[in-house]
């Protein structure tokens, strides 16, 4: 049986490429082909790629008091579903040029949350819709106290209104289960934590 991975970058020919928009993100059109597994060459085709920078998400975990910290806020992505379009998610940031996605969390962690993690912890890195999109997550669970956690958050300039609130781990974890949280970094975090909160709790606490 034939491995998986047999073809490489390298083995896509990119005939032209071009910015079709650029603004607060940008897209491009690309005209390519490849080899196909059966060993004949793809046809030339087109297709938009979204351009967007990888994002660093952290959950905040509290092993003593068995407690997280998630963030409620306003998501454009979400307007027009049969739900609030305010969710419940992670710390989370862009990466900036030069930063690395540790430096990232702790950032983020301040500037939204007023939190600092000690330690973190990596869950995976992965790619959010490598359909269309460049984006890629890297993802952390960090230790934080959760005593004094939660409230108003957010850099103005940004257009920020954050709101952070502490969750038993059992009800954030349920939450997924009746489609209060739906997005895929709180997801895979919590999902992740469900596995590791044995070991987290004795080792971090």
């Amino acid at each position: 049986m034939t491995e998986p991975f047999q073809f490489k970058a390298s083995d896509v020919k990119i005939e032209k490429r071009e910015t079709v928009f650029q603004g607060f993100f940008r897209m491009d059109k690309l005209w390519l082909t490849h080899p196909r597994f059966d060993g004949d060459e793809m046809p030339t085709f087109t297709r938009e790629l979204f351009i967007r920078g990888d994002a660093t998400c952290v959950l905040p975990y509290d092993p003593d008091r068995d407690e997280v910290v998630l963030l409620e806020q306003f998501r454009l992505g979400a307007l027009g579903r049969d739900q609030s379009p305010w969710l419940l998610e992670l710390v989370a940031g862009m990466n900036e040029d030069g930063e690395s996605p540790e430096e990232v969390a702790q950032r983020e962690g301040q500037e939204e949350a007023g939190l600092t993690f000690e330690p973190l912890e990596k869950i995976c890195d992965y790619l959010v819709s490598p359909g269309g999109s460049t984006e890629l997550i890297h993802l952390f669970c960090g230790r934080i106290s959760t005593e004094s956690a939660g409230g108003l958050f957010g850099m103005e300039h940004e257009h920020e209104d954050i709101r952070a609130h502490v969750f038993s781990a059992d009800e954030a974890i349920a939450m997924i289960y009746d489609g209060r949280i739906n997005n895929a970094a709180a997801i895979i975090a919590l999902q992740w934590l469900q596995l590791n909160r044995p070991r987290l709790r004795e080792g971090w606490s």
